[in-house]
């Protein structure tokens, strides 16, 4: 394995197509493989479901530990290449990183460095951050800007209302002592939303870190079309105590296996019909 290389902050001119790189499918372990895949695959998906900025946001995925150029096992990281977009990641594309975000292969991209503070945070304090799923969409943004954050309007939002903590904005995230400060916002939740800023996610798995993005979305969403009225006299909201009740009956999709097992392959079928490629 090559010796990391210092992290990359400057972009270059002719970033390449990925469907012009040779797959590394085979030059690297089958477990990483795999992960390289599910991965590429959430990029997609999130591109089909609207959910992106051009280039600049980001999902990372932990790999297995590795060896570095010292013999110490060291973690490492999957994150997106910077100057792709959502639509055109392929696992092999993927670029593997270590905490501090210096890249650990060969590669003709580089990386964000903004985008894996946040990532980086949570990965090193979370042990269940297998994947981490970052957003600025306009419902999500929108949201995150209101003095209240997630009203309890809708099934969706009360689906994830009590898992969802909130981060003040401190700028565009360049500052790694911001790190300790999300983490600490964030505690034991599995949804944080940055003020101002957008919506992030995290899960054992691809799976679970797309699924709870999905219901926090669609709270969003559904939040900014519900106050279109106007008026939030007009509005219906359930009390804590239903939050406490629907947060209850909808935990089997997150912590027994259905986002894996139910939502997990139809989204995969659905991505191999409308935008195959994504695992080469």
């Amino acid at each position: 394995m090559s010796e990391p290389h210092a992290m990359q902050t400057e972009p270059g001119f002719g970033i390449p197509d990925p469907e012009d790189l040779e797959s590394i499918q085979g030059k690297v372990s089958e477990a990483e493989w795999a992960l390289r895949c599910q991965l590429a695959a959430v990029y997609r998906l999130c591109a089909i479901y609207g959910w992106t900025d051009l280039v600049f946001t980001h999902i990372s995925v932990r790999l297995p530990d590795e060896p570095n150029a010292k013999g110490e096992m060291e973690e490492r990281f999957l994150i997106n290449p910077y100057g792709l977009l959502f639509q055109e990641i392929t696992a092999t594309s993927l670029v593997k990183v270590d905490l501090n975000g210096n890249i650990c292969q060969d590669t003709p991209y580089f990386i964000n460095p903004a985008g894996f503070t946040i990532h980086s945070a949570v990965h090193m304090a979370r042990e269940d951050a297998g994947c981490v799923i970052h957003l600025h969409t306009p419902y999500g943004i929108a949201v995150s800007a209101q003095k209240d954050g997630l009203r309890r309007y809708s099934q969706f939002s009360m689906q994830v209302f009590n898992d969802l903590a909130y981060h003040d904005y401190e700028g565009i995230a360049l500052d790694l002592d911001e790190r300790e400060r999300i983490v600490n916002d964030m505690g034991t939740k599995s949804l944080l939303m940055l003020r101002n800023h957008g919506t992030l996610s995290l899960g054992p798995n691809c799976a679970i870190a797309f699924l709870r993005m999905y219901f926090l979305e669609n709270a969003c969403k559904a939040q900014i079309l519900a106050q279109s009225v106007g008026s939030t006299e007009a509005l219906h909201e359930e009390p804590s105590e239903m939050a406490d009740r629907v947060g209850t009956q909808s935990a089997p999709a997150f912590v027994q296996g259905m986002g894996d097992n139910l939502v997990w392959p139809g989204l995969i079928r659905h991505l191999k019909r409308t935008n195959p490629g994504y695992d080469k």
